[in-house]
């Protein structure tokens, strides 16, 4: 069956988009924001927290980076307004990093600044490796102008990603660790998934052992076991310290880490830019790949 399933993924492009919308809609709230902060109440009452994204990203047009900036900026007030547990997730290039780096850092420290005011939190999430130099400076440049209220994201597949911790760890930075899901060359990206998991642990025992506010975001049951052991050994009161997944995936395992008595934040997308997250996602699961094969063969 994962032939199959690889073939499926192989084929995504050419499967009808209402199709893929059908299958993927467990991974996204819907296209609005209320959809988004509705299923954020759901997870509160389950005892889980998210991250809210507006989907959306490569804006190559100043109106449309300045509409982009202005839907996230409403993501803020309505977890001001509904007192969601909740923080904001960015994509810079959403924001116009492909049109202006300026531009692009004015829009983004518009929304650091809009949630501080308000005791919120911003990730930004990283993309590939083309933005990884200059997120990780914006990132700098915030901090350096007394905003604390900001985060980043580190992919643990990357052959770079020890010695950026390492550089940012006089911060105490608040970083989400993944695996990552670009298509990257083998000259920037370890591509042995065993690989991908050794350097994963590695960084998260560095993450762990300093004063960095650690993030473990991951569905891989070999990692989220070996987190535990890790979170134990070297943080038993749990501070600073979370699990994240996505929406729609792995909600037995969540479910049992929020008994075991850890926070955990889910990814909860929202928008009418869902094909590139969905495809993404259904590439990174071939399993539910085949579930949209059924729905074609079937109709069902």
């Amino acid at each position: 069956m994962s032939l199959f399933n690889s073939l499926v993924v192989a084929t995504l492009p050419i499967i009808p988009k209402r199709i893929v919308k059908a299958v993927a809609q467990r991974y996204i709230a819907g296209d609005a924001l209320s959809d988004a902060v509705t299923v954020t109440q759901d997870l509160m009452r389950k005892g889980a927290c998210s991250t809210i994204d507006v989907l959306g990203e490569f804006v190559s047009s100043r109106e449309r980076a300045t509409s982009e900036t202005a839907s996230q900026a409403r993501v803020i007030d309505a977890i001001r307004d509904n007192g969601l547990d909740s923080y904001l997730s960015v994509k810079l290039t959403s924001l116009g990093l492909d049109i202006d780096q300026d531009f692009a850092y004015a829009n983004l420290r518009s929304l650091v600044e809009r949630a501080k005011s308000f005791g919120l939190f911003v990730r930004m999430d990283m993309e590939n490796t083309p933005y990884t130099d200059v997120t990780l400076e914006f990132y700098r440049r915030l901090r350096s102008e007394g905003f604390d209220n900001v985060g980043v994201v580190i992919q643990a597949y990357l052959h770079r990603s020890e010695s950026d911790i390492r550089a940012l760890l006089d911060y105490a930075p608040s970083v989400r660790l993944c695996k990552g899901i670009y298509v990257e060359d083998a000259s920037v990206a370890i591509k042995d998934p065993n690989g991908i998991r050794a350097n994963y642990r590695k960084l998260l025992g560095l993450l762990l052992s300093s004063e960095a506010r650690t993030h473990i975001a991951t569905h891989d049951e070999q990692l989220i076991t070996d987190a535990e052991r890790q979170v134990q050994q070297t943080r038993p009161a749990r501070e600073n310290v979370e699990f994240q997944m996505l929406l729609g995936v792995r909600e037995d395992r969540r479910d049992s880490l929020i008994k075991s008595g850890h926070r955990v934040r889910i990814y909860v997308p929202f928008g009418d830019d869902w094909y590139g997250y969905s495809t993404r996602r259904l590439k990174e699961n071939p399993q539910v790949a085949g579930y949209v094969a059924k729905a074609v063969l079937t109709g069902r």
